[in-house]
């Protein structure tokens, strides 16, 4: 088979209702490489559909996501070019260029579909790591105004106006985080940081230093004294045995918590 049909391609689904044009609802990624297929479609239904037809809508991602499952993938994009018409259809095959198989579908859904923000409900506030201590840390907490860019969350994470989206660079917590992922951290950190993943800004660092802001596991060890437990010490870990973990008082004000890690969104292309 020649190299160029085997090339990634992806579709855009398109909602066509009576009295408005055609709106981009979500994208179909095609990688014949791997015999895979994909499908993101957007979630403020109630933008696109009357209430009536707000339930059909919902369920359609989860109905093409399985069939997608069932089928070969060509033969998923072509059963979808076979039966979509009338309200829902499907544009023209379009070449896309591969990275990771989930980046690249988010990608190309955020280029085309023009899903409404709704901060803190389905989009998260994206910072590069510097402005997200400026905003989250102990002084004061960001307005839903203030970032330049919005990412749509999972629906299958819950969010909460602590939440902010940031890229982190560096080796130390892979495999878990790799380098260059965009995660998301919630600020706030109540109870016990033990055990948790937590970002960190080096305030002795210099504004533009790599090592100002790490991500790192930060584990506290205590000890019984007589007026009870105190920590004996805190040691912030990485999970790549190639790093070395440190140590650091309790109020030791060199070193700020930003906020805690939730989970990866994206991982860098491939």
């Amino acid at each position: 088979m020649p190299l160029s049909s085997l090339a990634a391609e992806y579709l855009l689904l398109e909602a066509v209702l009576p009295g408005r044009a055609p709106l981009a609802i979500g994208v179909i990624l095609h990688d014949p490489a791997e015999h895979r297929a994909g499908v993101k479609l957007r979630r403020d239904w109630d933008e696109v559909a009357g209430p009536d037809e707000i339930e059909v809508f919902e369920a359609l991602e989860e109905d093409l996501a399985a069939k997608a499952r069932e089928m070969d993938s060509g033969a998923f994009l072509a059963w979808l070019e076979d039966s979509c018409s009338n309200a829902i259809r499907v544009t023209g095959r379009e070449p896309a260029i591969m990275g990771r198989f989930e980046s690249t579908l988010n990608a190309l859904y955020r280029r085309h579909v023009p899903a409404t923000v709704r901060p803190f409900r389905t989009h998260l506030p994206v910072f590069d790591v510097p402005a997200a201590a400026g905003s989250w840390g102990r002084e004061r907490v960001v307005s839903s105004e203030e970032p330049g860019q919005w990412i749509e969350a999972p629906p299958d994470l819950r969010l909460s106006s602590g939440m902010f989206v940031t890229r982190i660079t560096g080796r130390s917590m892979e495999p878990k985080i790799p380098d260059g992922s965009l995660c998301v951290f919630r600020s706030g950190v109540t109870g016990t940081r033990s055990g948790r993943l937590v970002l960190v800004e080096d305030r002795q660092c210099s504004a533009g230093s790599a090592d100002r802001y790490t991500v790192k596991r930060y584990t506290s060890q205590k000890r019984m004294t007589e007026d009870g437990w105190e920590h004996a010490v805190i040691v912030m870990e990485p999970l790549n045995p190639e790093y070395e973990a440190w140590e650091l008082t309790e109020d030791d004000s060199r070193y700020a918590v930003i906020g805690e890690f939730v989970r990866v969104l994206e991982s860098p292309d491939e």
